[in-house]
């Protein structure tokens, strides 16, 4: 008996998923909620754009530096230290990764506030 009642209950849910209208009160009492486009603070626009691109700024910095220690610990590593100069080719991937996101991170985040 609970098992008919819980399909027939399915069964009317999902004739609320087909009708959206149905699940809005008739009465008026429904209300909007509201969804406002981002917008910066009076004021802090210019100072936000500064502040990420100095981020930005140090981003390409620590890739440049991350490349630089992992063609170091390569060569290094060429004689008689192979860990130490797989340590700094497995590293290469890490660094392109960070790179790779700190350059996709605007339009990333975009995407969700379309």
């Amino acid at each position: 008996m609970l098992l008919i009642s819980l399909i027939v209950r399915a069964a009317e849910f999902g004739e609320l998923l087909d009708r959206p209208s149905r699940l809005h009160p008739k009465d008026g009492l429904g209300v909007p909620v509201p969804n406002p486009p981002p917008a910066p603070p009076p004021g802090m626009d210019a100072k936000m754009n500064t502040l990420l691109s100095w981020g930005k700024w140090g981003v390409l910095i620590c890739g440049v530096a991350g490349l630089f220690i992992c063609a170091g610990q390569m060569a290094i590593g060429r004689k008689n230290r192979s860990t130490f100069a797989a340590d700094g080719a497995t590293g290469i991937p890490w660094v392109l990764g960070g790179l790779s996101l700190a350059a996709t991170a605007a339009p990333i985040v975009a995407v969700f506030f379309k």
